[in-house]
């Protein structure tokens, strides 16, 4: 009997022991729940909406010189047009003199 006993005095501690743990848990969870945290974030909002201004700047300086640059490129000829008359020309004088020449 005194095993039993024994056992029973333990589990009764350890069940003790846990309703103790339960209630400090709890505590814990009230205060926890108690505590609020706050942010100040209003540095950070400046801090993005400088950021914002300065990419919009960036864009827009972006955006102008692509309009500039894709009007240079249509306005832009490769070859002059007295260049290509004038290769133009000199290939069909080099066919003819070729031709010439292996017909003679």
């Amino acid at each position: 009997m005194t095993k039993l006993e024994e056992l029973s005095a333990l589990l009764v501690n350890e069940l003790h022991q846990f309703n103790k743990n339960i209630e400090k848990l709890e505590s814990i969870s009230q205060q926890l729940n108690d505590l609020k945290i706050q942010m100040d974030v209003s540095e950070y909002k400046t801090l993005i909406a400088d950021h914002q201004k300065e990419m919009t700047k960036l864009k827009n300086m972006i955006e102008s010189f692509e309009s500039r640059f894709n009007a240079k490129i249509d306005q832009a000829k490769i070859y002059p047009t007295w260049a290509v008359t004038l290769f133009i020309i000199c290939v069909v004088i080099s066919v003819v003199l070729v031709s010439y020449m292996l017909l003679t």
